[in-house]
């Protein structure tokens, strides 16, 4: 099953959570409560909820603590950056960020992964295609929800929230992870396409000159997509087979 990339292409970097799997949702569920727990507390009850375009805009594709400044900053709230212990109950980007991975944790072994048909369909066609293929996220859980798609034996290449960290790359919307990825990969940028569905991870594909950027719109931002960088946006992978 062909492919619709540009022959220049020779490999993939695909983001996980919202283009080939659906735990982006998760992750929002998630960002969702730990904010408003967090809100209520430090403004009180008539504090202004999470909402859908503050996940997009501020958390979507970063790493985590990334996530935690840039949406609390958007409400005037500076925390310390306390340590990687804190426990739950700190007012620190630590502890918030512990909060939230604890939580997802929870969610992803409550109602598990589902991996997006037509992003199945491609990576395997990509894969038998000849192309490299490698997987770019800010996820810590990056191991253990590409484990549970099934394509973690067709992907080479995985800088996950953990390799970030390690490495001390900076997070989306810098190019740094998947820059490193296409380095890993052993392919140039120009020869690598991204596939991402976050503003944020847009954003980086294009820092990094990358030869293709494709926005996946899961989220109705198709627009918002292409101002932020992306060559071509599709609704689903398997528009492009």
């Amino acid at each position: 099953m062909p492919t619709k990339l540009p022959d220049k292409i020779a490999a993939c970097l695909f983001d996980m959570d919202g283009v080939l799997t659906s735990t982006a949702e998760l992750h929002r569920k998630a960002w969702k409560q730990v904010f408003d727990e967090f809100l209520a507390v430090h403004e009180g009850p008539s504090f202004r909820p999470f909402s859908e375009q503050d996940y997009l805009d501020y958390v979507d594709g970063r790493p985590r603590r990334d996530g935690v400044r840039a949406f609390l900053a958007s409400r005037g709230i500076t925390l310390p950056e306390g340590s990687p212990a804190d426990p739950h109950d700190l007012a620190t980007v630590h502890a918030v960020g512990n909060r939230k991975n604890d939580l997802i944790d929870k969610i992803l072994t409550g109602e598990g992964v589902s991996p997006y048909p037509g992003s199945v369909r491609f990576v395997k066609a990509a894969h038998e295609a000849g192309l490299a293929l490698g997987v770019v996220t800010s996820s810590a859980n990056g191991e253990r929800v590409l484990a549970a798609t099934g394509l973690a034996p067709l992907i080479s290449v995985r800088v996950d929230g953990v390799v970030i960290e390690r490495e001390q790359l900076r997070g989306k919307p810098a190019p740094d992870s998947f820059l490193a990825a296409a380095r890993e990969l052993g392919v140039h940028p120009g020869a690598t396409a991204v596939f991402e569905d976050a503003l944020s991870g847009v954003a980086a594909g294009r820092a990094g000159e990358f030869g293709l950027v494709v926005g996946v719109d899961r989220a109705g931002q198709a627009e918002a997509l292409r101002q932020h960088g992306a060559d071509i946006v599709v609704d689903d992978l398997g528009e492009l087979l």
